[in-house]
């Protein structure tokens, strides 16, 4: 009983030492926060796949899945165009399975999960108008939240508080595969996906994906005052019911104040890429 009391204060006090890490490199954005990462990247990765294949599942089967093929060649292209520059941020993303599919919705919304699966509803572009350099906007910021693995981030700090690091480790410890701990995992994962999807993300996490969006924008090429735009568009929208982007996503005048000087800060960067 002494040694697995040991073993498991050291696997917490590793788990501390070692799951507190910053997820990019520093670039112009200067965002380069010590962040908790409890969930294993691989995990991450599992629960983030599986539910984006369950939404596009549900996408085809209402026949709403990549319609308007003009429209979902236009959307990869600022996607692409956005994804070519994450090497900035971090070495490994070219290696990501990106993937980027268009649902018809009149919802105004989109997300990119961990490694790169990007959705983009197409009440975005629709019911905005919204032009390439606000589309980057939108997806910069998204593709700025799986860089910085904040939905890892978000589903670790519940795991904290939900299960508690002595729980999690005696079950990562656990390895005669008994039925107890085949359990946990199960609903471990059932958990960690609804949690991506159910969190919100913190103001913090908020404040480095405008600013990593903002610079990945302008690498890319776009303008990136049109996140102001947008956002004078989504606050539009807002007066009668909330698109669903907004709803983890604080708009109001302060929001687009603070842009409106962030992206300022980016205007030579962009004025560099913009004709590349």
């Amino acid at each position: 009983m002494k040694y697995v009391k040991n073993f498991n204060l050291a696997f917490i006090i590793t788990i501390l030492l070692f799951g507190c890490t910053s997820t990019t490199k520093k670039s112009d954005s200067d965002v380069d926060r010590i962040q908790l990462m409890i969930l294993p990247e691989f995990m991450a990765m599992d629960m983030s796949q599986n539910g984006y294949t369950e939404i596009l599942d549900n996408a085809k089967k209402d026949g709403a899945l990549n319609v308007d093929t003009i429209l979902v060649e236009r959307i990869r292209g600022v996607s692409y165009n956005l994804i070519n520059q994450t090497y900035i941020f971090r070495d490994d993303t070219q290696d990501w399975n990106w993937e980027i599919n268009v649902i018809e919705s009149e919802s105004i919304n989109a997300f990119c999960m961990p490694g790169g699966k990007i959705v983009v509803y197409s009440g975005l572009v629709n019911k905005l108008d919204a032009t390439d350099d606000e589309l980057a906007a939108v997806i910069g910021h998204e593709i700025a939240h799986a860089l910085r693995e904040h939905g890892r981030e978000r589903m670790s700090s519940a795991l904290i508080q939900q299960v508690g690091i002595l729980g999690f480790a005696i079950f990562l410890s656990n390895q005669d595969g008994s039925f107890l701990s085949k359990q946990a995992v199960l609903q471990g994962v059932a958990l960690g996906t609804t949690l991506f999807f159910a969190l919100p993300n913190s103001r913090e996490q908020e404040r480095e994906a405008d600013d990593m969006g903002l610079e990945l924008t302008a690498l890319a090429g776009y303008n990136p005052m049109a996140a102001v735009s947008l956002w004078r568009k989504m606050d539009a929208q807002s007066d009668s019911e909330p698109p669903e982007f907004l709803s983890t996503h604080p708009s109001n005048e302060n929001r687009i104040e603070d842009l409106k000087i962030e992206a300022k800060k980016y205007k030579k960067l962009y004025k560099e890429h913009q004709n590349k």
